[in-house]
């Protein structure tokens, strides 16, 4: 068989140069388009265009497709039936994740009570997380002014320790059980009906004008100052004070205390005016209280009326028909025939070391009897005052979810819980009583009543809180080890406003003396402390002269 012939054409031949010839042959079946050099002359693919397999339903509408190209009229019948590769769309499983999040009809649902429930927790978490988020942001404006500390930091303070609350977390310390080395005070029976009250039999809150509070510093009680005379013990504290310290890694808020070495004593008091004497509302939450101070819902203005719930809480639930139970000393701090609120004073000594005792000012506020035997009552109210802060009504909650009330307290009010049961374990009470008191209507702030009253164990609601005595007692006792390394002088503690820490600074003798008292006492008025026993009671009196120099302060229950 002959072998084909190719046939390669005619080539020209250029005898007098390089390239093609002057003129070519016949070139009536080229495609031809006008050019300029920026332009190109041919495709074979257009990977430029904007093809869609999925979403064009056009079979022609390809990279191939020269179609539409004006340089190829002649072959665009057939270049439209042309094609390299299959475009179409690979096929869709059924079960694919698009077809698992498509959207489905659903039934239309019953907009009940649970649907608007839902709804409403999912707008307040929304408006959580811009409201962290826009704090995150802007860190300057996140709760300014409850993130300053509780005292002016002067430049000529020194600082001598910073200690962080982690290292707090893993102290442990054990006490034997204390001594009683004198009460005082008068105690009413406590009013069991309110152990029955519910959210449907709530009672209006009652004001006791003419009874008095008390809320006195170490150094000016005069019988924390006899005691120091006869050296009954090297350090001296109140279950305020004590409980602060030993709750510390709970806070958030600033606080202080004043610590003054005298000899080889040490005593812990408070400033006048402190923050100590003011219960803390919301500390714990994570939802931001309004930060204009004369906002009802503020820090400060909450404090002040969940102290003054508490003052007059604890006086409504008592038998008051003129029978009290004395002990071996009247008031220490009221004047002849003055009416004073129901309380009483057990001070109580703990061994700390071989050679150091602690003595401390623990408060009870009402007794009762069980088999036969006394029981001191401590009593303290828990206040709602707005819902939607919590998300949580009292009113429908309290009688039927009383556990999860009790939870979103725990979580907003931690620091203030765990003190309280610090110093029912402190004064050995039997029972601590919680009272819920809410307002009448949340934008008024002088009307509550009561909603209900629970009774607990102290041991028994320490362990549910998980508050630790043993690493209560450590903490003290690291605090009392470190100041009695310091030389004698006058020094606070403060916790720092935005830090999880405390530091300790050396301030002058004279230091808080000038500090503003809300109601001032002219300096002839001013009674000076009268010094018990002889004259080797002087480090005690220089000890009280670094605190106010006036006579015991006193806090009428007033709303």
């Amino acid at each position: 068989m002959p072998a084909a012939k190719f046939d390669l054409g005619a080539v020209p031949f250029n005898p007098d140069g390089w390239g093609p010839l002057d003129t070519t042959g016949d070139n009536t079946n080229v495609p031809f388009a006008p050019f300029s050099r920026s332009d190109k002359l041919g495709r074979i693919a257009d990977w430029t265009r904007n093809f869609n397999p999925t979403r064009s339903k056009n079979p022609a509408d390809s990279a191939f497709d020269f179609t539409s190209d004006a340089s190829f009229p002649a072959f665009a019948d057939d270049d439209s039936s042309f094609r390299l590769v299959d475009g179409k769309p690979p096929p869709r499983p059924k079960f694919g994740p698009k077809w698992r999040f498509q959207r489905q009809l659903q039934l239309p649902q019953r907009r009940d009570e649970e649907v608007e429930a839902r709804k409403r927790e999912q707008e307040k978490e929304r408006a959580r997380r811009d409201r962290h988020y826009q704090n995150r942001s802007n860190p300057s404006n996140h709760r300014r002014e409850l993130f300053k500390s509780s005292v002016d930091i002067q430049p000529e303070w020194n600082m001598h320790e910073q200690i962080p609350f982690s290292t707090f977390t893993k102290l442990s310390f054990s006490v034997s059980e204390p001594e009683d080395l004198l009460l005082c005070g008068a105690l009413e029976g406590y009013d069991r009906t309110y152990d029955r009250i519910a959210p449907k039999s709530e009672r209006r809150l009652e004001r006791f004008k003419n009874r008095n509070f008390f809320k006195v510093t170490t150094t000016d009680d005069p019988v924390i100052r006899r005691l120091a005379n006869e050296d009954k013990a090297t350090v001296f504290a109140t279950d305020a004070i004590l409980a602060t310290l030993m709750c510390a890694p709970r806070s958030v808020y600033s606080w202080d205390i004043v610590v003054q070495r005298v000899g080889n004593k040490l005593f812990f008091d408070k400033r006048d005016g402190s923050q100590l004497d003011l219960l803390s509302v919301h500390e714990t939450s994570q939802e931001p209280l309004p930060e204009a101070k004369d906002d009802i819902n503020s820090a400060h203005s909450l404090s002040v009326e969940a102290s003054y719930i508490n003052q007059n809480f604890s006086q409504q639930v008592l038998i008051r028909d003129g029978k009290k139970e004395t002990f071996e000393e009247p008031n220490p701090f009221a004047n002849e025939g003055e009416e004073v609120a129901s309380v009483g004073y057990r001070y109580r000594r703990w061994k700390l070391d071989n050679d150091m005792y602690l003595v401390a000012r623990c408060e009870v506020h009402s007794v009762v009897e069980l088999n036969n035997q006394r029981s001191f009552l401590t009593l303290n109210a828990l206040n709602e005052f707005d819902p939607k802060y919590t998300g949580v009504d009292w009113r429908q909650k309290l009688e039927t979810q009383r556990g999860a009330v009790l939870a979103t307290e725990l979580k907003n009010n931690a620091n203030k819980l765990a003190k309280w049961t610090a110093q029912a374990l402190l004064a050995s009470a039997d029972m601590m009583k919680l009272g819920y008191v809410s307002r009448i209507h949340p934008r008024d702030h002088f009307n509550h009543v009561i909603l209900g009253v629970v009774g607990y164990k102290p041991k028994d609601f320490a362990a549910q809180i998980n508050l630790n005595p043993s690493n209560m007692w450590g903490i003290v006792k690291s605090i009392v080890d470190l100041c009695m390394k310091l030389n004698e002088g006058k020094y606070v503690l403060v916790k720092d406003p935005t830090k999880p820490q405390v530091r300790i600074y050396e301030v002058p003798g004279d230091a808080f003396e000038n500090d503003y008292v809300e109601e001032p006492i002219p300096e002839e008025e001013q009674v000076q402390p009268q010094s018990e026993g002889a004259d080797d009671a002087d480090g005690v009196d220089a000890a009280a002269s670094g605190t106010n120099d006036g006579e015991d302060k006193k806090i009428e229950g007033q709303a």
